[in-house]
């Protein structure tokens, strides 16, 4: 008979998900256990968690613990979003039971090796200290694991929940310094992209002095038609202008740092805003020809933009 240890565990109803006082923003990456010590027995769960696309759960339990893995699987799927898992179940024997010989299967490996030797006519004696090591021998019955396994069910659940509200709360840490250091890039790009507006305002006359030089190269000494050199001037300039990219650039900026400061399961969403302001770097980029030190000081800056966002690509792995 087991003696009661619900002071070490959550409470009761062990499936139930945490309650979302919860919802903060987690990393995918932390290790927890915990403990249940019984009379002839002792119970631990452990559970190691790193970064994944999608939920990658491997589950390990000792030989007999098959029929409880599919709820320690559902335990874990309703609190476990992403990230590559690992769970791991350890239980042992103290005491009495721990030295108990399962004389059905100690008999029957017996009977193998006697079929064996009378077959091959082989004279040696079997090693006694060998069949005791054997899978099986040493431990409970297989009947008395069965009557157990209702309760041993329960303190496992119960084991596995500890566990995960620890992980919870290590995750939880760690994205808090995340958070902090993504906030700290995402004022660094938007201090950049405040740089690039008067740049490129300033650098909108260039682009009709090198068209005219341009148009020059190509025409030799033919007349130039100053009208058309100014409508021409004002497609390549609309072509250059970057002020729709700046634009998207902030909002995805408060967009990214809106989802930071709000609930968990947000990782897929922040990796998609980051797509985008890549996107919006790279056009920036694409838009800002020419040699003169405005367009070479907006290249250094459109730059740093993205170096910043992939810096933030790989913060934003780790985030569930």
């Amino acid at each position: 008979m087991m003696s009661g240890t619900r002071s070490q565990f959550a409470p009761e109803n062990p499936s139930k998900p945490r309650p979302a006082g919860s919802k903060a923003l987690r990393s995918m990456t932390g290790y927890a256990n915990a403990q249940a010590i019984e009379n002839g027995w002792s119970l631990r769960v452990s559970v190691r968690s790193v970064n994944h696309r999608f939920l990658d759960l491997h589950l390990r339990v000792p030989e007999g613990f098959e029929p409880i893995e599919p709820r320690i699987r559902q335990i874990i799927r309703e609190r476990v979003r992403r990230g590559h898992l690992d769970v791991t179940l350890h239980y042992d024997l103290a005491g009495p039971a721990a030295v108990g010989v399962n004389r059905e299967v100690a008999a029957a490996y017996l009977q193998a090796v006697n079929a064996l030797r009378k077959e091959f006519d082989i004279e040696t004696q079997p090693d006694l200290a060998a069949i005791l090591r054997l899978p099986g021998v040493i431990g409970p019955p297989a009947a008395s694991l069965e009557e157990e396994m209702t309760r041993l069910e329960s303190a496992v659940a119960r084991c596995l929940l500890e566990s995960l509200d620890k992980l919870d709360r290590m995750r939880e840490d760690e994205a808090n310094h995340l958070r902090e250091e993504m906030s700290a890039r995402l004022q660094g790009i938007a201090n950049l992209a405040a740089q690039v507006e008067p740049l490129a305002e300033r650098a909108r006359p260039a682009f009709a002095r090198r068209l005219e030089l341009r148009l020059k190269e190509l025409l030799g000494e033919a007349p130039l038609d100053p009208a058309r050199i100014a409508q021409e001037a004002a497609v390549a300039a609309e072509r250059s202008d970057v002020s729709e990219e700046l634009s998207r650039l902030r909002s995805h900026v408060q967009q990214f740092e809106s989802l930071l400061s709000g609930a968990s399961d947000v990782g897929k969403k922040l990796d998609f805003l980051l797509q985008e302001m890549q996107r919006e770097s790279n056009t920036l980029l694409s838009k800002t020809p020419g040699n003169e030190a405005e367009s070479l000081e907006i290249t250094r800056l459109g730059l740093e933009i993205k170096s910043e966002i992939e810096k933030l690509r790989e913060q934003v792995q780790n985030i569930e």
